[in-house]
């Protein structure tokens, strides 16, 4: 047997294309030998008992047990004498559409010598149950018919190894009953519907008793390729030793029914279970001296009948309704004298074993640790613990304990898992917004560099010119006599001296400017500057400063600046009657001032013109359109931000508008001159 992943005893593998980690299979292992690796489900070898309930209940199909068909095909063609051993769960499998004659002989057309029921081991093996527990001074046993069963035990509660019964299962019995019966060169492969006997065909303690074992999915493949149909095979029966009441094992109960054991209900000596859910518990109640059965029978699965190694789709009932009535019809016409002698002439035959204490038990995680892990699952107080088994596990305390021996992952609690991506998202889109309003700024900041660069041109060609209209204006009106003449030379001063300013704020807009911050006490800054405001008594100021002792290095005269032209716009948009509110505050790193007005607000479709030179909403002649402009590269000097709120439908409550300024606590030195294009694009 070269093949490694024979070696492992383990013969279930992961289809990794096919695995979507619903961590189902995790869910369903009684021995939790699934671990989350690389975000695939990987079977650790050495803990799978081969139950097969991963491929059972693997709805992606990403389970798959390791085939051994191959070296079936090899026995066969090796000219010596095999037989094969029918499990008699095959009634489940096959009798369906097909007799058992046709279905023997087909498995003959392969190339068998012999094919033999295993249910005349069974019948052997209760026997040898029916001593045990009939016994003047019985023991307590662990029923050893089901592989998988044996396999937990030796792995998870090796302390209760002596209490496995030392007797062979049905598929061994039926080997050694072979080869005492025709020869011991005989060659023997079994067929039937588990993963656990291919595991158990290698055991050390079993060596050479089974030469290989196939699932009826494999023998229907096998029949495939060598082209074989069953309904047109040449009817056969099966060879002897015929197997009798044995052959009801494959479903609850029927150890005990061919062993002509009764259960006890009131007594409780016998206790009978089912399903790899009930496999750990009872064995743990054994453990715990729950069960004081003489006898406890386990099957891994619900009945043989229900074998991963099947391929119909039947339920439960079904397949055990039909391997009722053939065991019934079966036993109508069976010919027990020859049986009996059978049995007789195999009373002496050793049906005895022993088992292996392999214990994988892993080492369980202190209070401390679980809680630890349970924190980084997001399990702060119990509350937190949803135990909703979605990790493949049935508490919080399991998963974080899986956790800490290294065979789950924190990604596999779904509620964590949704919870950090709900935060991911919400960073994401915090992000998003924060990205647009760079990319606003940016283009406001490229519009800003544009106009500059204009700017600067139109107020260096513009600049001289009106200084020489300016001049001539004023000698024509000192020498002018009429008063028609003086009026129209006042005019002409008059919109030259307007045509001066807007060139003066276009150079303030584009000049070289350098931020001489120093510190500065806001309150007393903002105080100053109300005083010299002269604004209308229909106006109502409110000051407000959260941290009157608040120092700020900035540029007193630029911060006036800013402040001045924001003022002058709120009391312009409250058409001079309203309330100015105007509050100061820090956070650790910056300062806020916040100028908030009651007038008629600016519409939506302006607010994102409101900071380009020349735009204006006030009446020709009465503003530039640079004041709020020359605000934006001022604020971006210091490293700060301006932003604005507003609103202008009565209807959406209050009309009014908020500029708020914020600026570092501590200016960033600057090493050269800063122009205010250069400035805004530095968002």
């Amino acid at each position: 047997m070269g093949n490694a992943k024979l070696e492992s005893l383990c013969f279930i593998e992961t289809i990794k294309d096919k695995c979507k980690l619903c961590y189902t299979c995790i869910l369903r292992c009684p021995s939790k030998a699934i671990r989350i690796a690389k975000q695939q489900a990987e079977v650790i070898k050495e803990r799978c008992i081969g139950c097969g309930n991963c491929v059972r209940n693997c709805s992606q199909g990403a389970k798959r047990i390791i085939e051994t068909k191959e070296q079936v095909l090899k026995i066969l063609s090796s000219g010596e004498r095999v037989a094969a051993c029918v499990a008699p769960s095959f009634i489940s499998e096959f009798c369906d559409s097909y007799d058992v004659p046709q279905v023997v002989g087909a498995i003959r057309e392969l190339g068998f010598n012999l094919v033999a029921e295993v249910a005349f081991g069974a019948d052997l093996v209760s026997n040898r149950y029916y001593t045990l527990v009939k016994a003047e001074h019985p023991g307590y046993y662990i029923a050893s018919t089901c592989p998988a069963v044996v396999g937990y035990v030796e792995r998870y509660a090796p302390e209760l190894t002596d209490y496995l019964a030392p007797i062979v299962s049905p598929m061994i019995a039926t080997s050694r009953a072979l080869k005492r019966i025709y020869s011991t060169n005989l060659k023997i492969v079994f067929i039937g519907p588990c993963v656990a006997k291919k595991a158990e065909s290698r055991d050390e303690i079993l060596q050479g008793e089974i030469d290989e074992v196939i699932t009826f999915k494999e023998l229907r493949e096998l029949f495939e390729l060598k082209g074989i149909d069953i309904a047109q095979a040449q009817a056969s029966e099966f060879d002897h030793p015929l197997g009798a009441a044995g052959a009801i094992y494959p479903i609850n109960r029927g150890i005990l029914y061919s062993a002509g054991i009764h259960e006890d209900l009131l007594g409780g000596t016998i206790i009978s279970t089912d399903g790899t859910e009930n496999l750990a518990t009872a064995i743990d109640a054994f453990s715990r001296g729950e069960i004081e059965a003489h006898l406890l029978e386990i099957l891994s699965c619900k009945g043989c009948v229900m074998g991963p190694g099947m391929t119909v789709g039947e339920s439960q009932f079904l397949r055990s309704t039909r391997l009722r009535e053939y065991v019934t019809k079966k036993l109508s016409s069976f010919n027990y004298a020859q049986w009996k002698r059978q049995i007789d002439e195999l009373a002496d035959l050793d049906l005895s074993r022993t088992f292996i204490k392999k214990d994988l038990r892993l080492t369980e995680p202190s209070e401390q640790e679980i809680t630890a892990i349970l924190r980084e699952l997001g399990k702060l107080k119990p509350e937190d613990e949803l135990n909703c088994g979605a990790c493949g596990y049935m508490t919080c305390r399991e998963h974080a304990i899986a956790i800490h021996k290294g065979i789950a992952e924190v990604e596999m609690c779904l509620p964590n898992t949704i919870e950090k991506l709900q935060k991911t998202i919400k960073d994401l889109s915090e992000a998003q917004s924060q990205l647009a309003n760079v990319q606003d700024a940016l283009m406001q900041s490229e519009r800003l560099a544009s106009m500059g660069q204009l700017a600067a041109g139109i107020a260096h060609e513009l600049n001289n010119p009106l200084g020489v209209v300016l001049m001539y204006s004023n000698l024509l009106l000192e020498q002018a006599h009429k008063e028609e003449e003086k009026e129209d030379l006042q005019t002409i001063i008059q919109e030259a001296q307007r045509c001066k300013k807007i060139v003066s704020g276009l150079l303030n807009f584009t000049r070289r400017n350098k931020v001489s911050a120093k510190p500065v006490k806001l309150m007393e800054l903002i105080d100053n500057l109300i005083k010299v405001q002269q604004l209308p008594e229909s106006i109502k100021v409110e000051i407000k400063h959260t941290n009157p002792d608040l120092i700020v290095e900035l540029d007193p005269d630029q911060i006036v600046q800013v402040l001045t032209n924001l003022v002058t716009n709120a009391v312009a948009a409250m058409h001079n009657a309203g309330t100015l509110s105007i509050e100061t505050g820090n956070t650790e790193n910056e300062a806020w001032i916040r100028i908030t007005d009651t007038g008629c607000g600016i519409p939506k479709e302006h607010m994102k013109k409101l900071f380009s030179p020349f735009f204006t909403t006030k009446k020709m002649g009465q503003g530039t359109g640079l004041g709020l402009a020359v605000s934006y590269g001022i604020v971006k000097m210091h490293r700060g931000r301006i932003e604005v709120t507003s609103n202008a439908d009565p209807c959406s409550g209050p009309t009014g508008t908020t500029f708020t300024i914020t600026l570092p606590l501590k200016a960033l030195p600057v090493e050269e001159e800063i122009s205010s294009e250069t400035t805004a694009s530095c968002l």
